[in-house]
């Protein structure tokens, strides 16, 4: 069975499902994306590895899992989403260690984590990005889209309205906006901070 490469293409947050985000992971060469509902923590953990200007004062549970896996020459060669189970994603991370592969079951939030951490790449089978792939198609020209937008369907997605969610910040001044990211680095709040700082490059423009 095919295995096909994917990328982390973003997070979603939810403003009406208290927690809710959708985690979007898109094909390397396709238009077919994955949307998979996790964890604040989880979302906060990968917002923080991807966003490497942005440092936690403190290890989160996945730095320490890195940390550890350094220290006992563990390598996360790569991780894959093998299974779709009544809307749930079951990924295995395979590791290698003085030459012998062992394959760990974890939740596929976790995986992802862990994968950005180590640089090791993210696979699916290619029959459950077939089922459960949404297929974006490009407008161009300003044409009418014949499919939904990936906006609209994470809104769909996470039953949620989000339509304030990308001018959040837009009302505040560079110097209040430039506090919030400060104080939301120190409540640990990585995916907040991250929007703040997205913001703040805009303004830079």
């Amino acid at each position: 069975m095919s295995l096909i490469r994917l990328v982390i293409r973003g997070i979603s947050y939810s403003h009406s499902q208290n927690g809710a985000y959708a985690l979007i992971l898109g094909e390397v060469n396709g238009t077919l994306k994955i949307p998979i509902v996790i964890g604040a923590f989880e979302a906060q953990s990968i917002a923080i590895a991807l966003e490497h200007d942005l440092k936690s004062p403190r290890p989160l549970t996945h730095d320490l899992f890195k940390s550890m896996a350094d220290q006992y020459s563990i390598r996360v060669k790569q991780i894959f989403i093998h299974k779709l189970e009544d809307g749930i994603f079951y990924s295995n991370i395979i590791t290698e260690q003085n030459g012998q592969e062992v394959i760990l079951d974890a939740r596929t939030s976790d995986a992802v984590a862990i994968a950005v951490r180590f640089n090791a790449p993210i696979f699916v089978f290619k029959d459950i990005l077939d089922k459960a792939g949404v297929n974006l198609s490009v407008v161009e020209d300003a044409k009418q889209a014949t499919e939904q937008s990936l906006e609209e369907v994470i809104e769909n997605f996470l039953s949620a309205d989000d339509s304030d969610f990308t001018n959040e910040f837009a009302k505040y001044s560079k110097e209040n906006l430039t506090q919030m990211l400060e104080s939301a680095v120190l409540d640990e709040d990585y995916e907040r901070a991250a929007r703040i700082r997205d913001e703040l490059r805009k303004r830079d423009f």
